[in-house]
């Protein structure tokens, strides 16, 4: 996988992200140690166990396609 999300503009499932690990022969846990995350956290978000609403896991979602990126604008409103 690329460093950032590749995925299309719409969310994908859970079982979409596991799919594509799957296909692309790259485990979560290499996934997750190249990009600074740590793996514990990119397993509990794919467990749903991590609502991802804000910080590093909503960071994380948005890098696994699980949500779609926050348009350019709304990012300046956060750094005001």
């Amino acid at each position: 996988m690329e460093q950032k999300n590749e995925w299309p503009d719409q969310p994908v499932s859970i079982a979409d992200v596991r799919r594509r690990f799957i296909a692309e022969g790259i485990s979560i846990n290499a996934w997750a140690k190249a990009r600074g995350y740590k793996p514990r956290t990119v397993y509990a978000i794919l467990q749903g166990q991590i609502e991802c609403r804000h910080g590093i896991s909503h960071e994380i979602a948005v890098d696994l396609g699980l949500k779609v990126a926050p348009a350019q604008h709304l990012l300046k409103l956060g750094n005001a």
